[in-house]
């Protein structure tokens, strides 16, 4: 015969852990009130307010009027909007691969235990510290025709060393290698990447195949797939937001003839030269939606190449 197991209705510990769980859910929403509160603030209403402000004619001067879709009518045949789409489209599809790849060589290089390892993941990640001002004026005047160092050093070896930034051809490549420096958190992220695989399996493709080509492709990568998603969708999403350097380079005109004419810069403009918040607030809903349906579609697609530990497939 089985004994019954006692009921816990006559315990009376039960009210006081339930006392105790509402006490600790209570201590949980008021330290994360003021976070939640400054989501709401100066995140949730500014979104909100965004949304409503673009479908109006407002100039700050005076009241908003409501035109519904004029705003996103006049970006249609704004020939400023489909140059700044054709330039950070460009920026996009050429800066992020290239960030991947630099990123992913860097941190293979720095997971290699050395003495020095902790010296060089300091020196890689100083650069992202320096303010984008800062970064893209010296940036300039390394490439200062007749005087920058970058110059010298092509002229020395007999090459004649283009107009980084007057050059129309040139200067929107300019622009992409300066985005080339701050490599130092996608390079962290893929070091912790590197770290977590797991020694068995690093030591069984060692003698398995030799070859640190085959371990790379069919290891190392297949491993870190999670990592390159995330440096991928954070890299696609700066991409679009690129301001300061393009700002620097080309100003609010994006000189040369618009080869540096960034979307951000476009909406600072209508935003902050001719005071037509309206307008600015429907590019800012545009841009809003394309990231988010650019991330949906990675994440949609990434179900066929990014690799979980654990899951089954």
């Amino acid at each position: 015969m089985v004994a019954e197991l006692p009921s816990s209705a006559g315990d009376p510990r039960g009210p006081r852990r339930k006392r105790a769980g509402r006490s600790e859910a209570r201590a949980g929403v008021l330290f994360a009130l003021p976070w939640m509160t400054a989501l709401v603030v100066f995140t949730f209403i500014p979104l909100v307010l965004t949304f409503v402000i673009a479908q109006a004619k407002f100039q700050i001067a005076g009241p908003p009027k409501w035109i519904g879709w004029g705003n996103y009518e006049a970006m249609w045949k704004d020939s400023a909007i489909w140059a700044s789409v054709r330039v950070t489209a460009t920026y996009a599809l050429v800066s992020v691969p290239i960030k991947l790849v630099l990123a992913l060589g860097l941190a293979m290089f720095l997971n290699r235990a050395t003495a020095l390892s902790g010296f060089y993941r300091t020196i890689f990640y100083l650069p992202f510290l320096m303010p984008a001002v800062a970064g893209s004026i010296v940036f300039m005047l390394l490439l200062t025709p007749g005087a920058g160092p970058v110059n010298l050093i092509l002229g020395a070896f007999g090459l004649d060393p283009p107009d980084w930034l007057k050059d129309p051809h040139v200067a929107l490549w300019t622009l992409i290698m300066l985005s080339l420096w701050p490599l130092g958190v996608e390079t962290l992220v893929f070091l912790g990447g590197l770290q977590n695989i797991p020694k068995e399996i690093s030591e069984a493709a060692d003698l398995d195949s030799p070859r640190a080509w085959h371990k790379l492709v069919w290891i190392t990568l297949p491993m870190i797939t999670p990592v390159i998603l995330f440096n991928m969708v954070i890299g696609i999403i700066s991409s679009f937001q690129v301001f300061t350097q393009a700002l620097v380079i080309g100003g609010t005109t994006g000189a040369p003839a618009e080869s540096t004419l960034m979307y951000m810069v476009v909406l600072y403009r209508a935003a902050f030269r001719y005071f037509n918040v309206g307008y600015a607030a429907a590019m800012a809903t545009v841009l809003f939606v394309t990231v988010l349906l650019l991330t949906l579609l990675i994440f949609r697609t990434a179900k066929s190449w990014v690799y979980y530990e654990g899951e089954g497939r």
